[in-house]
């Protein structure tokens, strides 16, 4: 089986250099970075792939006779990095291989435009997988809406198969809702016995430039305190690197206009690598909460700010693991409850369903998923989401810059 895994941003690079890993041996595996605005940096694309079957299958090393004169060399292919395409060459790379099964591991609009329209008419017709790649608690509409030209979906616990699958079953369209564990997560690898202190940040929360300035100071009590311990904000991109959602207050930034008021260090990089040596482990809502618990880390995830949909932190629910910056300054931390564990990410893998629906799929007659988002009412959204995959990056921002503009300028008028 020859599978080809598309990528646009360091969280789903991440998790399809993963997830590739659970494929059968004797399948023959490529994966490549799309460009778009918020394509991750060489230095974001080294550090996903690392360690992964990932690591070193790109789909192209080096520019080839079918690139047109607006099209360079590809980015990222020194060191076996997956290489950065143009949907065009996404395209072409596709129709030279044929793969048997193209993994879309993008963010929902970029999926819905590759497989609708720059992906579509291949032949033969490939079997197309999407998925989320975390928390996916609760399941929405959205995320079904734009995956449903798929024919299959991965999630990673009972929970949200369940749930979407009662999303499938009221709307239609799609294909299939298969289950996986997290591929990164890995109980070998730690047993939280090092002295450092992990905050892991999120982009979407919370919001506001005061909560993330109460949170770093928290983090700077807890190091007074602590002089032993070193804490460390685990950073999504650094300043001025692109990452799957847009962070409007960096918090390394946020640090430095405070005037650095304590003793804390930032990073970028592997999770993994900063887990293996933490004694304690701290989130608003973040995946690597997972990567924590399976490496026996002490955690805490903060409820200070509410526990709702909204704050992507819901699922932690009966966790045993919420609990409050005044908590965190003291350095309490704690260990996840079995029972949460076996309902969320933490399954047995004889429980793992996608790897068997896939091969089901590839071997046999099927009715290519259907999606909801065909037809007049969602073709402007599609032209947006091309714009994205087809005009260069630098291009594409500084038409909306001009686009900004002229709207300032005509309300200006008025």
């Amino acid at each position: 089986m020859r599978v080809l895994a598309v990528a646009d941003s360091d969280s789903y690079l991440k998790w399809a250099a993963c997830l590739l890993g659970d494929l059968p041996e004797g399948c023959v595996t490529e994966l490549v970075v799309v460009r778009t605005p918020i394509a991750p940096s060489p230095e974001q694309i080294a550090a996903a792939v690392r360690g992964t079957r990932g690591e070193g299958r790109s789909g192209r090393q080096g520019g080839g006779p079918d690139e047109g004169p607006d099209e360079g060399p590809d980015e990222g292919q020194d060191g076996g990095r997956p290489p950065v395409l143009s949907a065009r060459s996404v395209r072409r790379l596709a129709e030279r291989t044929k793969p048997d099964v193209i993994l879309v591991a993008c963010t929902g609009p970029v999926v819905d435009v590759l497989v609708a329209e720059v992906l579509a008419g291949l032949r033969p017709r490939p079997v197309f997988v999407s998925g989320l790649p975390g928390i996916s608690v609760p399941a929405t509409e959205k995320a079904w809406l734009f995956r449903s030209g798929c024919d299959l979906f991965v999630v990673h616990s009972e929970r949200e198969v369940t749930e979407f699958a009662a999303i499938a079953g009221r709307l239609g369209g799609g294909g299939v809702v298969g289950l996986a564990r997290l591929p990164f997560l890995r109980p070998e690898a730690g047993m939280g016995s090092g002295n450092r202190v992990v905050f892991a940040t999120q982009a979407k929360v919370p919001r506001e430039r005061e909560r993330r300035e109460r949170i770093l100071l928290s983090l700077a009590e807890l190091a007074e305190h602590r002089p032993d311990l070193d804490v460390v904000v685990k950073l999504r991109a650094l300043e001025g690197e692109r990452q799957t959602h847009n962070e409007r207050h960096h918090y390394q930034r946020l640090w430095r206009e405070m005037g650095e008021p304590g003793r804390l260090t930032f990073a970028a990089g592997s999770m993994q690598e900063q887990l293996e040596r933490a004694a304690g482990f701290v989130t608003v809502s973040s995946t690597a909460a997972l990567e924590a618990i399976a490496m026996g880390v002490p955690s805490l995830v903060l409820r200070d700010f509410g526990v709702s949909a909204e704050m992507i932190n819901l699922v932690f629910e009966g966790s045993d693991l919420l609990g409050t910056m005044e908590e965190l300054a003291k350095g309490d931390f704690r260990t996840a409850s079995p029972a949460w564990c076996a309902a969320n990410y933490f399954h047995p893998a004889e429980r793992d369903s996608w790897t068997g629906l896939l091969a089901g799929l590839v071997a046999g007659p099927r009715t290519p998923a259907r999606s909801l988002l065909d037809g007049p009412g969602h073709a402007a959204a599609r032209r947006r989401a091309r714009l994205r995959v087809e005009v260069p990056p630098k291009m594409l921002r500084a038409g909306y810059r001009a686009k900004r503009r002229m709207r300032r300028y005509l309300r200006s008028l008025t």
